[in-house]
């Protein structure tokens, strides 16, 4: 794309001007189109500069999920290749859904700075302020059984979880199966939903939903953000969504690769060593009944193992758990 060509110019001769006569020379096109170019990259947030006989400088870069920022210097091979992003969208669960039966690649990510009809575990409805979070979906298109998507889940869980902690000071953990917490408050929320046949998986989304830059009037109940545990501290509250989401695209292709090379154990102990529920008494509420047991294990599948109060493990693969003490 011509707007990626010319931003990739300025990007990296940041330091100093590029003529147009240069861009032009570049992108093949007239003074004119580098202009109106110019003027759509301001439009959606570019503070470049432009003085006569010197040319434009990039400024300053926006806080905005769009393709170009993505992909610019994002580590990876796969995830993160083709990105679409939207201003708005009822889900972008349900966008991935469509593009997958369609043939989208694996790897391809969906983002959007707000979403209407964001989508949380058992039907619930995930906030999605506009631009205050990462609301984002990948398509997955793992060999694995379909009694073993919760593998996609937990992967997921480490990924966010390590990726947050590499770009802030925010110690987080993760509970079973789809929560990233700050104490006992929610951070980050992560749906996986699959198209499979009897013994194999067509396609996985992975939806993650991640609370970014949100003041607390705009959080649920229960809920928190990175700019409110970094205000609690004292810290300074300087966060991006970009680098945020390519750490975190970087690190799903480095468990997801794991997992292919060296099977699912190796996830399950990372996962053990940031979740404070194994060992734990929790409430678990499956199929219109609730009772209290110990989290015991994770089995080889990713579903939780409890002991009840009569001794007996049970493997729970579904459901609401909370950690009551």
């Amino acid at each position: 794309m011509l707007d990626e060509k010319i931003l990739n110019v300025l990007r990296h001769n940041k330091d100093s001007y590029v003529s147009g006569e240069e861009l032009c020379k570049l992108a093949g096109v007239s003074r004119a189109a580098i202009w109106k170019h110019m003027e759509k990259l301001r439009e959606e947030g570019y503070d470049i500069e432009a003085l006569p006989h010197l040319g434009y400088k990039l400024v300053a870069i926006p806080d905005s999920l769009i393709p170009s920022e993505i992909k610019w210097k994002l580590k990876t091979k796969v995830f993160g290749k083709s990105v679409i992003s939207y201003r708005k969208v009822d889900s972008t669960n349900i966008i991935a859904y469509e593009l997958a039966e369609k043939g989208m690649k694996e790897g391809t990510v969906i983002l959007a700075d707000e979403q209407v009809k964001g989508k949380g575990r058992h039907g619930r409805c995930w906030s999605s302020p506009s631009k205050g979070g990462i609301y984002m979906s990948c398509i997955l298109r793992p060999s694995i059984a379909p009694n073993e998507i919760s593998r996609i889940t937990l992967l997921a869980a480490v990924a966010v979880a390590q990726a947050i902690r590499d770009l802030s000071s925010l110690e987080v953990t993760i509970k079973w199966p789809n929560d990233i917490m700050m104490g006992p408050r929610k951070l980050c929320g992560i749906l996986t939903q699959m198209k499979a046949e009897q013994d194999s998986v067509d396609f996985v989304v992975l939806g993650i939903g991640i609370n970014v830059d949100l003041p607390v009037k705009q959080l649920p109940k229960g809920a928190t953000s990175m700019r409110e545990e970094l205000r609690r501290r004292g810290e300074k509250v300087t966060l991006s969504r970009v680098e945020l989401t390519k750490r975190v695209l970087e690190k799903l292709e480095e468990y997801y690769n794991l997992m292919k090379t060296e099977g699912f154990e190796p996830i399950i102990d990372i996962w053990k060593d940031l979740s404070v529920m194994i060992g734990s008494r929790v409430k678990v509420t499956l199929a219109g009944k609730t009772f209290e047991a110990l989290a015991h294990d994770i089995n080889p599948d990713g579903a939780l193992v409890v002991r009840t109060e009569s001794g007996l493990l049970e493997k729970i693969s579904s459901g609401d758990v909370i950690m009551v003490r």
